[in-house]
Order: C-alpha cells, then structure tokens, then sequence
C-alpha cells in the first residue's frame, strides 16, 4: 500500500508564496535530484512543504525535514475548498471508520478516493490537501497541493492526484513528476490515479453505508464466521443466522472491514459468494 495524495484543482500552482523560503539549487547540485520533462533538475533537497499547523497558522519548511517529523494528516486544508454555485463540485465531510473522525474533502472525487483509502488495512489516517509542495522552476515559484493524503501503518506517507476521464494536462504531469521523485526522496509514494473502476465504487460505496461500528456483530461474530467457514452464496448463510433484516448488516459490515471476503469487481447481490478473509480463517 501506498501514500497518496490526489489534486485535480487548477488552483494548486497559485498559492505558493513567492520567495517564502524557497531556495535556488546550486548549478552543480545533483543529489536527490527530481527532473520534470523538458525541465532543469530540481534537487529534492531544495523543495520545501507548506501546511497549515494545528493553530492554522501556515508554516514553510524543508519537504525531507517535515516529511520525517510532522504529522501532516492532523493538519487542516492548506487552504479552503471553494464552493462554485451552479457545479457539481461541493466541499463536504468523511466520517472515517479508521480514524474515527470527519475528514473535510473538497469534490466528489476526494470523497471516493478517501473511501477507497478508509477501507485499506494498511492506511492508518487520512487528510485531504494538507500539504503543498513549493519548488523554483524556470525562475518562478511553483506549488502544487496533492487532494489526498494517507499515512501508512509503517509511517510512511501516499500522496494521490487525480488525473480525470480525459488523462492528466500536461501541466499537472509535469508537476506529477516532481511530487513523485520528492516523495520517493523522503520515503513516501505518490500516485497519479486515474478513475476508479466504476463497478467497485459502487460495491464499496454499498458497504461503506455499513462502516460505522454500531454494524458489528457483536457477540454473534463466531457464528457469523463459522456460518462463512467455506464459501457460499451470503443469503444462505445469513438466513441461518437470524432475521436477515438484522444479519445483512452485520455481513456488510464485516465486508468493509475485511473479515469476510467477495468479490468486489462484479456487482454485489444476494447470491454473492462470500468466504472469511484469510487472516480470519488462519486465525480461526
């Protein structure tokens, strides 16, 4: 599993502030250094992170220094999402279930992203656009502010953009190319996400109506795994189980949160066959 963050905005490359700590590689400086096409080498060394700390008070230091030290998924938005009347772009809130917190996302795109990423047993906490990468490029100062943010359960860091239906500008691959090396300097990855297969959105998006504990099974949970002990077809196993009216909640629920197991890139119903993840059955 990877860090991602994800960054659709046209806005990402105009809110650096200019000079604000941005230092000038050195011509012979080639250590770490991140080449966009067509581009002079940037040292990773040389590009800074901009953020916001608990206090909102925006903060510029070295990307290598921060990346080690700061914890970055508690910062709030570099910036504010803009709400644009009369587009199906809103700003909005994620309840995370690994995190136990609302996550403040800008479009529907964060949104399913940070879905996808909630449900990733590797991904420990989530934030949307808390960091802008700042780098001198062709004399100017460049930004570019990645959507999505996870940290990962080894400490690492994802950064994810988004590239949309019709594939990434040329402006955002660029930038894409500087984020990534950056990110790999410092021990992170970054990904340049293209849209999510549709089918599994929907299946995930069924399940994650289903994410918050109170879906639990509770003390019937070794009933629900010995009634999953061998794959079978979900409604068999929850009519034996009870009432389906209060079992279906229950398997979605421990679908979400891996315990079970089905196929997630066909459409889910009734007859789905479902089985106990293995880390389940091994322990069971």
């Amino acid at each position: 599993m990877e860090y991602v963050i994800i960054d659709s905005s046209r806005e990402a490359a105009s809110s650096a502030v200019p000079g604000a700590g941005c230092r000038i590689p050195e011509p012979h400086s080639t250590d770490g250094a991140v080449r966009s096409e067509g581009a002079p080498a940037i040292d990773a060394g040389l590009i800074d992170v901009r953020f916001r700390d608990p206090l909102g008070c925006s903060r510029q230091v070295p990307w290598l220094e921060a990346a080690q030290d700061v914890p970055f998924e508690d910062s709030p938005a570099v910036r504010p999402f803009p709400v644009r009347p009369g587009r199906r772009v809103a700003p909005g809130w994620w309840w995370s279930s690994t995190t136990g917190r609302l996550v403040a996302y800008g479009s529907g795109v964060m949104r399913t992203e940070l879905m996808l990423l909630d449900r990733d047993p590797a991904v420990v906490a989530l934030a949307c656009r808390p960091v802008e990468l700042v780098w001198r490029e062709d004399g100017k100062v460049v930004g570019h502010a990645p959507q999505v943010m996870a940290r990962l359960q080894d400490g690492s860091g994802l950064l994810l953009d988004c590239a949309g239906r019709s594939g990434p500008s040329a402006r955002l691959a660029a930038r894409a190319r500087v984020v990534a090396a950056a990110a790999k300097a410092a021990g992170w990855s970054y990904r340049l996400a293209g849209p999510p297969d549709p089918v599994l959105v929907a299946n995930v998006r069924w399940l994650a109506g289903y994410r918050h504990p109170r879906y639990a099974p509770g003390p019937w949970m070794p009933a629900l795994l010995e009634a999953f002990g061998s794959p079978r077809p979900a409604v068999e196993a929850v009519c034996e189980l009870g009432d389906p009216i209060a079992v279906w909640p229950a398997v979605f629920h421990a679908l979400w949160s891996g315990v079970l197991q089905v196929r997630l890139d066909e459409p889910l119903h009734e007859r789905a066959v479902v089985c106990l993840a293995r880390r389940e059955a091994e322990a069971a």
